[in-house]
């Protein structure tokens, strides 16, 4: 359905900071919810298009964390680098998550303890463990960056819009890792992180602690994610950065 509508005359409009939303975006998000929560009614419901409720999800055993289109404006610059996300969490932890990208016909799936797929083979992440010569999915820029007082070695930057997607590609070892920088929604990340996970990876923030879902603000204040070995030397790195989390309130919004 994705994929025939965003073919397409698209229904576009602005979200202001947020970005844009298409009619795309309702749609999936509208099946999603009608499909998942007939299903699963007594689970949480955080969707990057449903207006969030918090007694819809907190306090809740289990929450689908949704974004119907992660990367609208590639769906509207037809790159075909956007994905329907959908994670699955157990009180504040991602376990179980799909990310499905229309255009390549390709669907991650995992669950932690279960392993991950795509397309229904087995995913495991990379075992690189060293920064020279690796494979970053991330904004170049980033790691041109004059603020880092190490520079970066040599890497393999590729750039993909949608963050589910850098995700999933880093758990079936066609990235070896990806940073995620200041804070990030929820419904971008919760599905990849778990994904992640299940193929063998460690996902953390920039700091090295675990992520924690569900939370009243939405938000996650980074992500770092790749094979054990290589994480740790991406830790070392980012755990100097200023946690977004220790600024003032209105800073922090």
């Amino acid at each position: 359905m994705a994929r025939e509508l965003s073919q397409r005359p698209l229904e576009i409009q602005s979200k202001g900071e947020a970005g844009p939303v298409t009619n795309v975006d309702y749609a999936v998000n509208e099946m999603l919810e009608l499909k998942l929560l007939s299903k699963r009614p007594d689970y949480g419901w955080l969707s990057e298009e449903t207006p969030d409720k918090l007694d819809y999800r907190i306090g809740k055993a289990r929450t689908f964390i949704v974004d119907p289109i992660d990367g609208t404006a590639a769906m509207i610059g037809k790159s075909p680098q956007w994905t329907i996300s959908v994670g699955l969490m157990d009180g504040h932890r991602a376990f179980a998550g799909v990310i499905y990208n229309p255009m390549t016909d390709e669907t991650f799936a995992g669950a932690i303890n279960h392993g991950a797929t795509l397309n229904e083979r087995p995913i495991t992440v990379s075992k690189a463990s060293k920064l020279d010569g690796a494979r970053m999915i991330g904004q170049k820029s980033r790691f041109a960056d004059k603020r880092w007082d190490t520079p970066w070695p040599k890497m393999d930057v590729i750039e993909r819009q949608s963050i589910a997607y850098r995700l999933a590609l880093v758990a079936g070892s066609m990235g070896d890792a990806t940073l995620l920088f200041g804070w990030k929604h929820e419904w971008d990340v919760a599905a990849g992180a778990a994904i992640v996970e299940a193929a063998g990876g460690t996902v953390t923030d920039l700091w090295g602690d675990p992520l924690h879902f569900n939370n009243e603000n939405p938000r996650v204040p980074g992500v770092a994610a790749a094979g054990a070995a290589l994480h740790a030397l991406l830790i070392e790195r980012t755990k100097t950065l200023p946690d977004p989390r220790e600024r003032a309130p209105a800073e922090g919004t």
